[in-house]
């Protein structure tokens, strides 16, 4: 099979039709473009979610903090605590893991989250470290934001700037052929923009603007994260490549690689939809946030326009990351 996620007939088939058994406590539960399940415990709610890092192979601690919690934010809610599993092949050192760990706690110490479970093994089932972690948040009742809550008319805002992450992991793991077509400035730049994939700050930001959707934009890019909350919310969108927020470093490394840097891994991006575009803009800049409006929800098919011309954007598979040569 191709490296990367399944695409979205096969992912589709078998999450419909493997959900156990289904309980009423289970508000929103697995589906296409939902980045956490919501479970009701009284007068509050339980958000969680869960992701593993296999496309990196530097910062893989702090990443994997990171998009866990990340779609916490996207729920609008403060992740609290993780649980960490490790998996590791025999060649691996133990001081390796001491840094791995270390790693994990100062970037879980960064974004105000314990580390309250896990499992560590050693194991010939893997050739390179595997981290993958479960986050948790707490909410009351009925205040989470789900992906599928975009509105036909909403405004479309991304914040930062897209593929921070996906960026970050070629300059890392590709430095020498990087090292052709970028500075040495460049590269250290490129090389910092794993500092920026938090978007917990932006969550909170969100949830008190009442944004009517949210999704952390990761595997797939920002085309792949438009597609899912279109999807989950049964809607479309209208979206202007132009406005789309990218480094001329991003810019660079896309071109060299010859990938496609709206479908590239972009942690460190929040998509946000919204009835109120003026409000939410307003509070990311009072924040220091930089926040693009890229587009509208519409009630067709989602699109893209690239100056004159208009495509059609198809369902997401593998990341562009997983297409280098």
């Amino acid at each position: 099979m191709r490296v990367g996620k399944l695409n979205w007939n096969e992912l589709k088939y078998i999450i419909d039709n493997h959900k156990g058994k289904e309980r009423k406590e289970v508000e929103v539960s697995n589906g296409i473009g939902e980045d956490c399940a919501i479970i009701n415990f009284d007068s509050n709610q339980c958000v969680i979610s869960t992701d593993p890092v296999t496309g990196a192979d530097e910062n893989i601690g702090k990443i994997a903090v990171n998009i866990n919690c990340n779609d916490i934010a996207s729920c609008g809610v403060e992740p609290l605590g993780i649980l960490v599993t490790i998996l590791a092949p025999p060649k691996t050192t133990i001081q390796e893991l001491h840094d791995l760990m270390k790693e994990i706690h100062e970037e879980a110490c960064k974004v105000n989250v314990q580390i309250i479970g896990g499992h560590t093994e050693i194991t010939e089932a893997v050739n390179k470290i595997v981290v993958s972690c479960t986050a948790i948040g707490k909410s009351n009742v009925n205040s989470a934001i789900s992906t599928s809550g975009a509105k036909v008319g909403d405004s479309i805002i991304v914040t930062k700037q897209l593929c921070l992450e996906g960026t970050s992991i070629l300059v890392n793991d590709y430095e020498e052929r990087c090292r052709s077509i970028l500075t040495d400035e460049e590269i250290e730049e490129a090389r910092g923009y794993v500092e920026s994939i938090s978007v917990v700050k932006e969550g909170k930001i969100g949830g008190i603007a009442k944004a009517t959707s949210m999704h952390d934009i990761t595997e797939g890019g920002v085309l792949g994260a438009l597609w899912e909350v279109a999807n989950a919310s049964n809607v479309g969108f209208k979206v202007s490549k132009s406005k789309m927020p990218i480094t001329e470093i991003t810019r660079k490394v896309c071109k060299e690689f010859n990938i496609d840097p709206l479908r590239l891994i972009s942690s460190g991006s929040m998509l946000i939809t919204t009835d109120n575009p003026e409000k939410l803009l307003k509070s990311f800049d009072d924040n220091g946030i930089k926040a693009t409006e890229i587009g509208e929800i519409t009630k067709s098919k989602g699109i893209v326009i690239d100056d004159k011309e208009i495509n059609e954007v198809t369902p997401p598979e593998a990341d562009e990351l997983f297409n280098i040569q």
